[in-house]
């Protein structure tokens, strides 16, 4: 999803609007938390943290909305758990956040979970291309379309075979360890050369004490 939006949403929103898009806001919907949702925080934290780590500001702020009376002893337990940055940009909203989300987006942007007080996923009528959470929505459609083909458009590639190398090492003397340390480097150099992994071996150092 990430990889989606970096490679074609943000790209795309910066030739419509004429101007450089690099982030993003995102709305989560707490409707239907309950307590036993606890037991996923650690997963949770794990996944933010990767998210964090891997995409470092690319969310602006996370705002959450539908939050049922639960979710503020959820926070309790998770915010600790969360980076000091990614703390920073969550943002409670009351009801469904309508009025607060049309100060940043158009009515059209809204997810359907926000547009009406009382309408969270779990209680949302709505079906079909209108329904965010559903694989009928233009958002899911395009997103399918274009791991399709992606997926048409790359070869499979068998697995690259590593090898292994023999190294001699010589006698015991005061210049031994150097020896071996060059020795050693200069096969991993040429391995990385066969691979094409030439670049990636190119600073490698061996340290021997």
């Amino acid at each position: 999803m990430n990889e989606y939006r970096d490679r074609v949403i943000l790209p795309a929103s910066t030739k419509k609007y004429g101007r450089h898009v690099a982030t993003c806001v995102k709305v989560l919907d707490m409707t239907g938390l309950k307590l036993s949702a606890l037991c996923q925080i650690k997963l949770l934290t794990i996944i933010s943290t990767i998210d964090d780590l891997n995409y470092p500001e690319k969310t602006e702020t996370y705002y959450i909305v539908n939050a049922p009376c639960i979710f503020s002893a959820c926070w309790k337990v998770v915010k600790p758990l969360l980076q000091e940055r990614t703390r920073r940009k969550v943002q409670i909203l009351r009801g469904c956040g309508r009025d607060e989300l049309l100060k940043i987006m158009d009515y059209a942007s809204l997810p359907d979970f926000c547009k009406r007080e009382g309408s969270g996923s779990s209680g949302h009528s709505s079906s079909g291309s209108d329904n965010c959470f559903s694989f009928d929505h233009h958002f899911h459609q395009q997103l399918y379309s274009y791991i399709k083909q992606q997926a048409l458009g790359r070869e499979l590639v068998a697995p690259l075979k590593q090898g292994s190398f023999h190294v001699d090492v010589p006698e015991p003397d005061p210049k031994g360890v150097k020896i071996i340390k060059t020795t050693i480097e200069s096969q991993l150099h040429k391995t990385g050369d066969r691979n094409g992994l030439s670049r990636s071996l190119s600073g490698l150092k061996i340290d021997i004490s």
